[in-house]
């Protein structure tokens, strides 16, 4: 792994309904692995969940060396932040990518002194990813767990 002064900077830049698609392929690549692990994969209805919720003004792409490789969702519920996607293509993963967006959407939470909510599906790795960044199990669903720092 790249030490973090040398690596690539992450960015996060906005979306237009133009880019739902795109979004839709990196959801389903970086969700594969886990739904398949508890046997819910079905690419159709990943992208019919995703479509049903989606909003640009929320959604931010997450670029590296001027790539897109994930994207970030974060809506404001009024005195609460609700991180509701965080997608790393797995190609990336592993490479402080998910880390620096955390940091930039902890830094927007806390300067409105606000906590942050997120959920994951049980079988996932993000659910180690979340409590390493401080984030504590609140409640647990038939499929996913739900977070809070």
């Amino acid at each position: 792994m790249t030490p973090a002064s040398s690596a690539p900077a992450i960015v996060l830049s906005g979306v237009t309904h133009h880019d739902v698609e795109h979004l839709v392929a990196i959801r389903i690549e970086a969700m594969r692995e886990s739904l398949e692990r508890v046997g819910r994969f079905d690419p159709t209805r990943a992208r019919e969940r995703f479509l049903a919720g989606f909003d640009a003004s929320s959604t931010r792409r997450i670029e590296r060396a001027g790539e897109p490789v994930g994207f970030v969702v974060v809506k404001d519920l009024h005195g609460e932040l609700l991180l509701d996607h965080l997608y790393v293509v797995p190609a990336a993963q592993g490479a402080g990518i998910g880390s620096a967006v955390l940091a930039q959407v902890f830094r927007e939470a806390d300067a409105l002194g606000w906590p942050i909510r997120v959920g994951a599906l049980k079988e996932s790795a993000s659910n180690r990813f979340y409590m390493r960044h401080g984030f504590v199990l609140v409640e647990s669903g038939e499929f996913d767990n739900y977070y809070v720092r």
